[in-house]
Parts: structure tokens; C-alpha cells; sequence
């Protein structure tokens, strides 16, 4: 005879499981994190691959063409921003006498404003600076260690990719049999949603970052902003790291044209026009746009952010949203999961009424007297 715990004892069992698959999580980031990248550009590049293999590609031949179509493509984007930031370099000495200007007028402003002794605020700023220099070593470590994980994931990420597209089917057998629960029609149908899903995501949120790219441009070009190209599309960019991308992609050009203009009202114009782009982006392009394909709970969607940037850094604030929306879809594939599915997902007109309660009990007494009836049947 099957021994049967307490409720409670299994509740608690469940979040020890949960924290320490967390704590595991956070301890083996270095190696998820390019994994996860890996397997959502494996499923973007999956339509090409299968593409070249219908035209009697190998299967192998065709991962490896993807994987470098992929990488010639983030290269020239890279490199596109890399050039750019050379180019404007050259200007350094000018922006620095600029810069120097406008420091030497802030602090004469702060001087006849709050009665500061002259050369008080540089006094206070080069402590400050010193304080920060006391601890260049860690910064330094920071950095060096930082710049060695990227150059690593450069040559992982390309290499994970290629055997999640090359081993496809591999992958998909071991899901079949890990998810003895499901049927394997059931799980291909599962496999099948995830792919859509981030697919469908990616080429809504590329678009988005393509729209916004032409009206940053459009915006800089008409106050004469040098360089408008790179400032518009380096923000559309930056929208994949949410909040912070945004202020970043807006402070960046506004710095510029403080120190290259000859007001600093187009310093303003620039922040102005750069809100007026993510109001227009945040509540008409990308919802038009991206809309449904992932359809998350607002309030998750901000959860499943600060706990992917406090789990995985910078990279875990990108890849939060595309996870959670498998995690969405893998919930919904068995009875005892759908209701974390249901919670995940965006909430339905009928829940944001005034009188909404009272309607869903009607509806789940109903739903019940029916399950009730067919029961005695």
C-alpha cells in the first residue's frame, strides 16, 4: 500500500526543490546563460536550416551554413558599432574641451547659487574619484574576467547552436521519453508552441527595434545631430535590456549633442524625442506588433525581469521574457501544471470588470454541476 504524506510535508518538499533548482541555477549561470542564447538563436535559425536541408543539404552542412549566416550577421553589427564609436573617437579632444567648458560653468552656477568656496565642488568630485580609484584592482578583476567570459561565449554560443540544430531530433526523442506523463503527441505539440512562440517574438521584437531605429534617426537628422544613424539604431538596440536600455539609448546622444552643439536645448530635444519614440513604442508599436505572441501577465513579465537580472546579470534581463514564455507553454501541457500556465498568462476581458468575481463563480458552478451530471452518467 502507497504511503501518503501530509499536504504539508509535500508543500515543503516542492520549495526546497524550487530553491535549491534556483541556487543551482545562479551558481551554474556561466554555463546556462549561453546555453539559453544558444537554443533561442537555434530555434530562430531552424525555418533556414530546414530550409537548406529540403534543397538536399546535410543535415550538418546545413546547421554549420546557419550558424555562420547568424554570426556574419552579428558580426557586421558589431562591427558597425565598434567603427562607429572609432570614428567618433577621433573627435575626443574637441568633446573634451567641451565637456571641460560646460564643467567650468556648472560649477561657477553651483558656486553663486549655494555661496561654495571656488574649486569647493572639484575638491569634493577628486575625492570621490579617489575613493573609486582605491578599488580599481576589483574593477579591473571585474572587467578582465568580464571581457575573458565574453570571448569564451563568442566561440560557445556559436558552438552550442550548431548541436541544438544538428542534434534536433535527438533532443526531441529525450523529451518524448523525460515526459512519460504526456503522450509524444502531446509533447511535440509542446515543442512545436515553443518554437512558434520565440520565433514569432524575435521577428515581432526585431521589427519593433527596426521601427524605432528609423524614428530615432529621423528625430536627430531634423536638430542635425551628427552621427544620427548610430546614436537611433544604438537605442533601438538597447530595448533589449528593458528599463535601463532605454535610458541608456536616450542619455547617450543627448551627451553628445551637450558637447557638440552650440545650446543645450538640443540636448533636451534629443531626451524629449527619444520619450516621445518609447511612448509611441511602448503603447502602439509593441503591442501592435509583438501583441499576443507572448501574451504574459504584465505583473509576472516585471517579476520574471528582476529575478532573471538577479539570477543570470545582464543577460538574464534579456533572455527573462522568451523563458517565461516556455515556461508558460511547458505548464499548459499537463492538468496538474495549467493552473501556473492560466497565472502566467495575460488575464482575459472578463477578469477586469467591476462585477467579474461574481460571473466566474456562476461559471464554476456551472462547470461543476456539469462535471457533477456526466459523472452519474
Amino acid at each position: 500500500m502507497e504511503k501518503k504524506y501530509p499536504s504539508s510535508i509535500i508543500l515543503a518538499s516542492k520549495l526546497i526543490v524550487l530553491f535549491l533548482t534556483i541556487a543551482m541555477a545562479h551558481f551554474l549561470k556561466s554555463v546556462l546563460v549561453p546555453m539559453m542564447f544558444a537554443l533561442i538563436i537555434s530555434i530562430m535559425l531552424y525555418p533556414l536550416c530546414n530550409l537548406l536541408e529540403r534543397i538536399k543539404f546535410p543535415r550538418a552542412a546545413a546547421s554549420i551554413v546557419s550558424v555562420i549566416v547568424a554570426t556574419l550577421v552579428l558580426s557586421g553589427l558589431m562591427y558597425f558599432i565598434v567603427h562607429q564609436v572609432i570614428v567618433i573617437g577621433k573627435d575626443g579632444q574637441d568633446i573634451a574641451t567641451n565637456f571641460a567648458n560646460i564643467y567650468d560653468s556648472i560649477q561657477k552656477w553651483f558656486e553663486g547659487k549655494f555661496g561654495l568656496e571656488p574649486g569647493q565642488l572639484t575638491n569634493q568630485i577628486r575625492e570621490e574619484a579617489h575613493k573609486s580609484v582605491s578599488n580599481i584592482g576589483k574593477y579591473l578583476t571585474t572587467v578582465f574576467s568580464s571581457a575573458g567570459g565574453t570571448l569564451a561565449n563568442g566561440v560557445l554560443v556559436p558552438l552550442y547552436t550548431f548541436f541544438f540544430l544538428y542534434y534536433r531530433d535527438f533532443f526531441k526523442d529525450f523529451l518524448i521519453q523525460a515526459a512519460k506523463g504526456a503522450p509524444a503527441e502531446k509533447v511535440v505539440e509542446t515543442i512545436s508552441r515553443i518554437y512558434h512562440v520565440i520565433q514569432s517574438y524575435l521577428l515581432g521584437l526585431v521589427t519593433v527595434m527596426g521601427i524605432v531605429a528609423i524614428l530615432n534617426t529621423v528625430g536627430l537628422l531634423v536638430m542635425g545631430i551628427e552621427y544620427a544613424w548610430f546614436f537611433g539604431t544604438l537605442a533601438a538596440i538597447l530595448i533589449l535590456i528593458p528599463y535601463i536600455g532605454v535610458a541608456i539609448g536616450s542619455l547617450v546622444p543627448a551627451l553628445y549633442a551637450l558637447a557638440t552643439m552650440d545650446s543645450s536645448w538640443y540636448a533636451l530635444g534629443v531626451i524629449g524625442w527619444f520619450q516621445v519614440v518609447q511612448f509611441l513604442e511602448g503603447n502602439f508599436i509593441t503591442p501592435n506588433i509583438v501583441g499576443g505572441k507572448v501574451s504574459l501577465n504584465p505583473l509576472i513579465a516585471i517579476v520574471s525581469l528582476i529575478l532573471g537580472g538577479m539570477l543570470f546579470g545582464l543577460g538574464g534581463l534579456i533572455l527573462a521574457i522568451p523563458m517565461v514564455a516556455v515556461i508558460k507553454i511547458v505548464f499548459d501541457m499537463t492538468e496538474a501544471t495549467q493552473p501556473f500556465s492560466f497565472l502566467i498568462g495575460e488575464p482575459d476581458e472578463e477578469h477586469l470588470h467591476r462585477d467579474s468575481f461574481e460571473k466566474l463563480m456562476d461559471k464554476h458552478e456551472v462547470n461543476k454541476k456539469k462535471e457533477g451530471s456526466s459523472l452519474k452518467d
